[in-house]
């Protein structure tokens, strides 16, 4: 009998290999992504990526049976991919929707995903809200690194460096919030650190001598905003003399876009020399990036789709994480379908083929991706500075692997870099004359025998105000009950009179 049920057991499992080898499934792809390319993750820039990778899993063995049916949507960042969504839900709805990037978008698109039992991946919502899976979002992976994934590398570097208060200075757009949401990271994963905020609108001009009398008694200036105001400010503050040691300045741009504060000081005008001087004082948190053959070749193909069809088009020189991602979300819905089914789970159960690619680390397009154990993409980020003033060239300072948690100086690169010159000085000792007793033993000594003084006066005064407050209650007592005494006699006798 047991050598029956093992043979069972053999058979059954040989057959399910067999099927998960020889299945094909046709599966339907929603992917959310806008006609309009002011956006970074237009359809002209990220589409070429999730169709690179379906010709990819074409060739793969294990995936060759997937016959992916790819439906491109227009959206915005408002509510036009809800109603895309649920149109096409009234028909079939689909087995995996890839998007949206921008937060409110995916808000809505993720909480009807995850009551439908759909999976959801996107390069995108990456604000702090997305990171509680317990019920709206439980079925989102996000296959870029959050906000607050980015905010470790600055948790380590306060935590290293000794770094004790920050302002944050932000342009909103007051619609999809990109660098609000950036900083709001930083400002939720560090609640220990002294946080100022400072926020302007775009479009508004920079009063940059407001901002600068907000930076006087904080250490750590970070900031997201459009390249030219980053500039302003930074020469603002050069000006001060504030870009000499006493004050850390960083910007983020996780986008490789030129739209975001990336270390361009060079402008061809008469500021150039003063700015290249104060940019020598700004560090740059943007995504780490590898290199390798097959980086190489997806990089120039997406380059020249995206040439043929963008105009005067000025990021199209690099790739930018939304490109990556789309690409490997295809990659990881696979292996965690292909497992799925693998174990005799239906297409259809989204929670499950969710949960296979939840913790648990896969080859990318641009090197390795670990998701962590709530469906969010470990970050590894650079730090990048000027290395020298007289080129005004940068290069990479640092790194921070979101794995295991390290922030790595690269070598050649001292801590000195980082160290805030004239601050937390220890404050000067104080004499010993206290004969012996020591410093706060004598104090204590001092403030106990005035305490005892103040307290024996202040009983005697109460203890005489005591006294005398009680001889006057009971004369006052004494007139008031002969008083009532009389009274009462005298409308007793008005009764009777009556």
């Amino acid at each position: 009998m047991l050598s029956l049920c093992n043979l069972y057991v053999c058979l059954s499992a040989a057959l399910m290999q067999a099927v998960a080898h020889n299945v094909t499934e046709n599966i339907e792809v929603l992917a959310f992504l806008p006609q309009n390319n002011s956006y970074l993750f237009s359809f002209a820039r990220v589409a070429p990526a999730v169709l690179y990778a379906e010709r990819i899993l074409k060739t793969d063995g294990r995936f060759s049976g997937f016959r992916f049916n790819i439906h491109f949507e227009d959206s915005d960042c408002l509510n036009s991919a809800m109603f895309t969504l649920v149109d096409r839900s009234c028909g079939q709805k689909p087995h995996l929707i890839l998007g949206p990037v921008c937060e409110y978008a995916a808000a809505a698109v993720v909480r009807l995903a995850s009551h439908w039992n759909v999976p959801v991946i996107s390069a995108g919502a990456l604000a702090a809200g997305f990171s509680n899976k317990n019920a709206e979002y439980a079925h989102l992976t996000r296959i870029a690194p959050s906000y607050v994934k980015m905010a470790e590398i600055f948790t380590a570097m306060f935590e290293r460096f000794d770094w004790r208060s920050a302002l944050l200075v932000y342009e909103d757009d007051k619609e999809e919030r990109n660098c609000y949401f950036t900083l709001e990271g930083i400002y939720h994963l560090m609640p220990d650190i002294h946080m100022k905020t400072y926020a302007f609108s775009e479009g508004d001009a920079l009063d940059t001598d407001d901002v600068l009398q907000n930076i006087i008694d904080t250490e750590v200036v970070i900031m997201c905003m459009g390249a030219e105001k980053i500039r302003e400010l930074m020469l603002a503050a050069h000006k001060r003399q504030l870009t000499s040691g006493n004050y850390m300045f960083f910007n983020v741009d996780l986008f490789n876009a030129s739209s975001y504060g990336n270390g361009s000081w060079r402008k061809g005008d008469k500021y150039d020399n003063n700015a290249k001087q104060a940019y020598a004082s700004l560090n740059t948190v943007t995504l780490l990036r590898t290199v390798k053959p097959e980086f190489e070749k997806f990089s120039e193909e997406m380059k020249t789709s995206m040439k043929q069809v963008l105009r005067d088009c000025k990021d199209c020189e690099s790739i930018n994480m939304f490109a990556e991602g789309f690409h490997d979300a295809m990659l990881l819905y696979a292996i965690a379908l292909y497992e799925a089914m693998k174990n005799g789970y239906s297409k259809l159960n989204g929670s499950e083929i969710t949960s296979r690619m939840w913790n648990r680390t896969f080859e990318g397009i641009a090197g390795q991706v670990s998701i962590d154990e709530n469906g969010d993409r470990n970050g590894d980020f650079s730090l990048i500075a000027m290395t020298n003033i007289g080129s005004g060239t940068y290069e990479v300072v640092a790194n921070y692997f979101g794995g295991n948690g390290s922030f790595q100086l690269l070598p050649g690169i001292s801590a000195d870099r980082f160290t805030l010159k004239g601050r937390h000085k220890s404050p000067p000792e104080i004499p010993d004359n206290s004969c012996g007793l020591g410093v706060s033993a004598l104090t204590g000594v001092i403030v106990g025998a005035v305490l005892g003084a103040v307290m024996l006066i202040t009983f005697y005064f109460i203890r005489k105000n005591y006294k005398i407050t009680i001889e006057r209650r009971t004369q006052a007592e004494e007139c008031n009950t002969a008083k009532h005494r009389q009274l009462r006699e005298d409308s007793i006798r008005s009764n009777f009179s009556v």
